[in-house]
């Protein structure tokens, strides 16, 4: 399965479907991707006001990593440069807070939004590997498991060595984005405008097909319905993806990157919302910023970790079984900083 998929609701061993609470993937980068592309695009003092809003907002995870020695190696490439890996972790004010899982202590929380995003050494895309949150793993220390539990076993350093063990690719940051810096974020840029496949109703919106504005309220819900088409998530999937292109459309326009007060909006209300590794600060930020400055939306490809459908575990857990094969290809691929070439190769146009 290498269709390009937002990652549903938290599920314990079962995928019956529950509560209508979604950390729907990309959606949640995109509160981190956004401070990212925005915070290089000005400068002087209004560049101080803006790093120094993101350095005191923004929260630091104390201990983001694990153990050295169980880390993989920084690949060394042919032309001297040098790619970067970010762990996004999906996180939800409505759930248990993170702080003990910032501090490495176990949690009652299950990181179910994940993904690695990928930024190759030359700085010409954004890669984003959207990891399904029952994806059936080697957990250290802990055997096999579901991998949104990593955060119960061993908090934020235990999810960290999880994934560079999938990958075998070393992270260099950690970013844990709650949801509803999402919200804040579609009413900093003043609502969105997508193009509404088919008509639904839900929770007191109603969603005309065609194109219109979304706020921030109404956005989670285009986000998050399923119950309302026949194919279910992945007319959600479809839904997402549509709003995901529309919301880092407008960020990367000219009215957005050349109008300070929108800019300040949109770093002043995310920044409460996230949590970074304690070198990612605006600095970091900034300078990455710059880099991708040329990047826009045709460049961000995003796609999920490889599996072959769903299956179930010795102990009677529906689970999403992993293609170690089509992953041993992307180990490689992250290696050498090909990721690209994989996608071709995958036949993942996205």
């Amino acid at each position: 399965m290498h269709n390009d998929e937002m990652l549903p609701e938290t599920t314990q061993d079962e995928p019956t479907p529950r509560k209508k609470k979604s950390h729907t993937a990309r959606n949640v980068l995109l509160g981190f991707l956004a401070v990212v592309l925005v915070v290089g695009a000005v400068s002087g003092f209004y560049l101080y006001n803006l790093a120094n809003s993101f350095n005191t907002k923004t929260q630091k995870i104390e201990h983001a990593f694990p153990e050295e020695s169980t880390r993989p190696t920084k690949p060394t490439l042919p032309n001297g440069g040098e790619a970067m890996n970010i762990l996004v972790l999906g996180s939800d004010s409505r759930s248990a807070p993170v702080d003990t899982a910032e501090k490495g202590a176990p949690s009652d929380q299950r990181s179910d939004s994940m993904m690695l995003l990928h930024i190759p050494a030359d700085r010409k895309n954004i890669f984003i590997t959207s990891i399904m949150r029952d994806t059936w793993v080697d957990i250290p220390g802990h055997g096999s498991a579901k991998i949104n539990a990593a955060m119960a076993f061993g908090g934020i350093p235990l999810v960290v060595q999880t994934v560079e063990g999938i990958l075998d690719a070393r992270i260099d940051h950690v970013a844990v984005i709650d949801f509803e810096g999402f919200k804040s974020m579609t009413d900093a840029l003043g609502g969105v405008e997508v193009n509404v496949p088919i008509a639904f109703s839900d929770r007191g919106f109603d969603f005309a097909k065609g194109k219109q504005v979304l706020s921030g309220d109404k956005a989670l819900v285009f986000v998050r319905e399923r119950y309302a088409f026949a194919d279910g998530d992945y007319q959600r999937v479809k839904n997402q993806q549509i709003f995901l292109k529309a919301l880092l459309g407008k960020f990367l326009t000219t009215e957005t990157l050349t109008d300070p007060a929108k800019i300040s909006a949109v770093v002043d209300q995310v920044s409460p919302y996230v949590s970074v590794d304690e070198t990612l600060d605006a600095l970091a930020v900034g300078k990455l910023a710059v880099e991708l400055r040329n990047v826009r939306t045709g460049d961000v490809k995003s796609f999920t970790l490889p599996n072959s459908g769903t299956g179930w575990s010795a102990d009677g857990q529906s689970i999403v079984v992993a293609d170690q094969s089509a992953i041993d290809a992307l180990k490689k691929a992250l290696k050498e900083d090909k990721v690209g070439d994989y996608l071709k190769a995958q036949g993942i146009a996205n």
